[in-house]
């Protein structure tokens, strides 16, 4: 009887020691705080590496399409501004200079301050978006904005007659199209793109980026 008693007595210590190990404080502390934190470790240096690559993707993108803008409009001013107008691939594209001092198609003309200050709200806004985006498709349609916005501010902030009221120097025409230059069709192709990566349902953010503001919420901003 003394022996059952003593063995009785012992079985539930091993049983607790047991549950301890395997499921209790050991299984708790695997799967909390110490994963956690060695995830957010692991996670923080891979979305860096992520925001800062697109963020060169977006400004590489700015950049070209706005030096590809200028110089052909420098060319052109020269070779083609008071010249004939040329015509290439069977007529298909004509070369002919024409100073816009309004908005594609030569909308509204004399409003050339309302669309410099626009273009300056435009440059500004994708400069504060830049480092939120995670999506190449993203980084590349808002470079292409920036690019076309900064192209044609640039005509109105320096070419003649003035100050902010300088015109846009357009010069391709394709079939019975109106006369545009670079800068317009970078906005064209960055708008589509960006509706495109909107249809296909691509988050400018990370999903991670857009759940924070209502984690801070639910904790009290800590």
């Amino acid at each position: 009887m003394a022996r059952d008693t003593r063995a009785g007595s012992e079985s539930p210590e091993e049983g607790a020691d047991g549950g301890t190990e395997d499921g209790g404080a050991d299984g708790g502390t695997d799967g909390s705080p110490a994963a956690g934190a060695g995830d957010a470790a692991g996670g923080r240096p891979e979305a860096v590496g992520v925001r800062a690559a697109r963020q060169r993707v977006l400004w590489l993108t700015a950049a070209a399409g706005m030096a590809v803008d200028q110089v052909t409009k420098a060319v052109a001013a020269v070779a083609v501004e008071g010249h004939q107008p040329s015509h290439v691939l069977g007529g298909a594209v004509t070369f002919t200079a024409f100073r816009n001092s309004g908005a594609a198609g030569s909308f509204a003309p004399h409003a050339t301050p309302v669309f410099t200050v626009l273009a300056v709200a435009v440059l500004a806004f994708v400069a504060r978006t830049a480092p939120a985006v995670r999506s190449t498709g993203w980084a590349v349609g808002l470079g292409l904005v920036f690019a076309g916005a900064g192209g044609n501010l640039a005509d109105r902030l320096f070419r003649t007659p003035g100050f902010g009221r300088g015109a846009v120097l357009d010069f391709i025409q394709v079939g019975h199209s109106g006369v545009f230059n670079l800068a317009d069709q970078c906005v064209t192709f960055g708008a589509l793109t960006i509706l495109v990566q909107t249809f296909r349902g691509v988050p400018m953010r990370s999903r991670r980026d857009t759940s924070r503001p209502a984690a801070k919420a639910l904790t009290g901003g800590r």
